[in-house]
Parts: C-alpha cells; structure tokens; sequence
C-alpha cells in the first residue's frame, strides 16, 4: 500500500440485492474525510436459476476488483435470520466474492451488523434511517439516488476505515 490513500472495497452481501462501494481514505491525514468513489447495488433476477445469479455477481464484483484494485475487502457476517435457505445463500455469496478478493492477495475484514451500527452511529441498535443519516454526514456522496444496501455497503466500508485508523493510532 504504496499510496497516498488507502481504498476500501465495502460490500453488505445478498444474492438478489449485492450493495457494493468503493471509498478512498487519505492516508495520514488526520480529521481528512473518505470520499465515495464507486457505490451500486447489484439487483439479480429471481426468473434467473442461482447459479446464473452467482455467476453475474462474480463477474461484477471482480470487475469492480479489477477497476478499483482496493488495497481492503470490507464485508458484512451474515446475520442469521429464519430463512436458512436464504442464509445459506447469502453465505454462498459471500463465498464467491471473498474468493475474488483472496486470489488478488487483498486482505478481507469482516464485520457484524452491530458493530457496522456501532461504529456509523455509535449505537449497535440503530435503525436504517439512522444509518443513512449518518452516512450521509460522514462523507459527501455521489450526485444520485443511493438504496438502502448501497448505504449498507457504504456503512461497512467506514467501519474498516474507522477500524484501520484505530490500528494506526495505536502504532
């Protein structure tokens, strides 16, 4: 990580909804804020069979490896819910795109719900609505409708970047 920033890949995983952002943290800087460089959400189509879906996933989420080259994978742990089916294929997703940041040698930090919540808002309970808020006055985002998983995403992305300041501070 020979430059003067580091970027950080975040992504809030699912197969039919894939929130994905890139952000740039200034490096040394203190006080400098992140700016979002990149942020989308991936929609698959359930008329497709999930192999189809994991396909296109995979093939997006290296593109954005490869346009990007984050120097950090941040994603969400799965949050188990009732759905197991659901579960296990959101874990198939994030199997998928783990793999693509492993084989590009790019080290992956994973982060619960709560601690996602806890670092935007400084509440591990918080609600959507307070989560958008306060990425929004977090960062300046990009000129466009932003969905709630991309917020997500965004959200996950801060959390490393908060998390790498912290290990940076304590060197």
């Amino acid at each position: 990580m020979n430059r003067q920033s580091i970027i950080i890949l975040g992504i809030d995983p699912g197969y039919d909804r894939l929130g994905m952002a890139v952000i740039e943290k200034p490096a040394g800087a203190n006080g400098s804020k992140e700016v979002v460089l990149y942020s989308s959400c991936l929609q698959t189509s359930a008329k497709e069979d999930i192999y189809a879906r994991f396909r296109k996933i995979g093939k997006v989420v290296a593109e954005i490896f490869d346009q990007y080259s984050p120097d950090v994978l941040a994603i969400e742990n799965l949050f188990i819910t009732k759905n197991q089916k659901t579960a296990m294929r959101v874990s198939e997703v994030r199997g998928i795109i783990i793999y693509e940041a492993v084989k590009r040698d790019i080290p992956v930090h994973e982060y619960s719900p709560m601690q996602v919540k806890t670092s935007v808002t400084g509440d591990g309970t918080s609600d959507k609505a307070r989560i958008i808020k306060m990425v929004g006055l977090l960062v300046k985002l990009p000129k466009k409708k932003i969905i709630d998983d991309e917020y997500d995403a965004i959200a996950v992305a801060l959390t490393c970047s908060a998390r790498l300041k912290g290990r940076q501070a304590e060197r």
